[in-house]
């Protein structure tokens, strides 16, 4: 395979990777944006609303159980905590992606410490969580760090030198 090939194709990967961090970032935004502006009793009726059917058709169903009992404990707090914490990645995700795509020099470092960050914090969560999605989330970016980190390199290498 030719040097150049690959190298192509590592920023083909990269390009993808961070276009797919953007479109989570958007996905974040929308979400916080909807938490804030949805009241507790109308996140209360949705759910009940969707596991409705299937409650009835198997009144074990644990997906639908525990969505009805997590919607019922679900208080202003919690949905103000995640309105913000949603809409905050989302912002500094969408800042970063920006940033990396326009090719940045400070985009490089600043989203390796950001993604540093959010590893660490659903390396913390999983502890708790034991959630596997935590783990698919974590690994995907260590990977995008790796891209980050290998772009910033080629960048840096191709910089004039003042």
């Amino acid at each position: 395979m030719r040097p150049g090939f690959q190298e192509h194709r590592i920023h083909q990967m990269f390009e993808v990777s961070v276009l797919l961090k953007g479109a989570h970032a958007v996905i974040e935004c929308v979400g916080g944006l909807l938490l804030a502006f949805t009241s507790t009793t109308t996140i209360l009726s949705l759910v009940e609303r969707l596991t409705q059917d299937e409650l009835v058709e198997d009144r074990g169903d644990f997906i639908a159980n525990y969505l009805l009992a997590w919607s019922q404990t679900f208080s202003v707090e919690t949905q103000h905590f995640y309105a913000f914490y949603l809409l905050s990645h989302g912002i500094v995700k969408l800042a970063l992606v920006g940033g990396l795509l326009m090719r940045k020099l400070w985009a490089y470092p600043a989203s390796l410490v950001v993604l540093g960050l959010f590893i660490a914090y659903q390396i913390y969560r999983y502890t708790h969580t034991r959630s596997a999605g935590l783990i698919v989330l974590t690994v995907f970016d260590l990977i995008v760090m790796v891209l980050v980190w290998h772009e910033y390199r080629l960048l840096r290498r191709h910089l004039p030198v003042d």
